[in-house]
């Protein structure tokens, strides 16, 4: 049988290539979209992981959520340097969150205070992706905006309390495998991975709308 880490990774395949060839990432890390495109980005990601982030404290004492709650993960710090370094110190005045990030945010919320089976379904697609595919992110946008090599503008996909992502990420998959939850509940969990992707396919389509390429 396989583990629950390697269900949770081919169930959710399909959803996470989708996010991952969207239009709008595809033209942002093909260089064809502007700083702008980015930071705005940036600001919808900050939405989500203050949805995230806000509410963990009151999951750590949860028997299920609780092992997932570790605060070298936390990004809402670091994203908010990056949007000072990228909007000037006032970015919270124009941070708008677009439909799509506010349902996001929302599903997130949700979880933290009503399931927190499905928080973890959260929590896995967002930050093991940013310790993953994010520092393709991150390299493209020094190489194509001139941002300080891990400095202001890309401190959200530097993990500087983790000195070993791959080490991190196995032991990550190894408490996926250990989730106090029956078999139901881990489909439940699974289905929750695949509608996370499709939240953040949504924001990433939102995003294709508001910057479309220039025919």
């Amino acid at each position: 049988m396989d583990s629950f880490s390697t269900v949770i990774r081919t169930a959710s395949h399909e959803q996470h290539v989708e996010a991952e060839t969207s239009s709008f990432m595809s033209d942002l890390l093909g260089g064809r979209l502007g700083v702008d495109a980015y930071a705005r980005y940036t600001e919808q990601l900050w939405f989500v992981y203050e949805a995230l982030e806000s509410g963990a404290g009151r999951l750590a004492a949860d028997p299920v959520a609780g092992p997932f709650i570790q605060p070298e993960l936390y990004r809402l710090g670091a994203l908010e340097r990056d949007l000072e370094h990228l909007r000037g110190a006032d970015w919270r005045t124009g941070l708008t969150a677009l439909p799509a990030t506010q349902a996001y945010a929302d599903r997130v919320r949700e979880c933290v205070t009503e399931w927190p089976a499905g928080y973890i379904a959260h929590h896995y697609t967002r930050y093991l992706g940013d310790l993953s595919g994010g520092q393709i992110i991150r390299d493209k946008a020094e190489r194509t905006w001139g941002f300080e090599r891990k400095g202001d503008g890309v401190r959200f996909y530097v993990f500087e309390g983790i000195a070993n992502p791959a080490a991190f990420k196995r032991g990550y998959r190894e408490l996926l495998d250990g989730v106090r939850v029956d078999e139901l509940e881990q489909q439940r969990i699974v289905t929750e991975c695949k509608k996370a992707f499709a939240l953040n396919t949504a924001v990433f389509r939102a995003l294709g709308e508001e910057f479309p390429l220039s025919a």
